[in-house]
């Protein structure tokens, strides 16, 4: 299983990024996916989940801000990040298990290595 992030940068406040996660390998139905994040001196949070049926969720802090999708067609993952704000800088990762369960890492079994995050104030 390969999941491989991209689309992070550096942005103000305010200001918005697209995150793409590419999948391959990775064949069950039934699934989770999820985005995660990790700040310096921090644990790794999930912020936002779609399920195979294609049900959300997402934590408080992100949510009305952050809208996760997914094009099964590609492959893809996506989170849409808007309205960002300093607190939201992070190693952003694109997870993959039989569940979620957030924002803890419950039910992720595979991981990508991350894209970086940076919203100034």
């Amino acid at each position: 299983v390969q999941l491989v992030e991209s689309g992070g940068g550096s942005v103000q406040a305010g200001g918005s990024l697209r995150l793409s996660c590419a999948v391959s390998g990775y064949s069950y139905k039934a699934y989770c996916m999820g985005w995660f994040r990790q700040a310096p001196g921090k644990e790794r949070e999930g912020v936002a989940a779609i399920d195979s049926d294609g049900s959300t969720n997402y934590v408080g802090s992100v949510k009305g801000r952050f809208t996760i999708s997914q094009d099964n067609a590609k492959n893809t993952l996506y989170l849409q990040m808007n309205s960002l704000k300093p607190e939201d800088t992070a190693m952003y990762y694109c997870a993959v298990g039989g569940y979620c369960y957030l924002p803890s890492r419950a039910g992720i079994d595979y991981w990508g290595k991350g894209t970086l995050v940076t919203i100034s104030s």
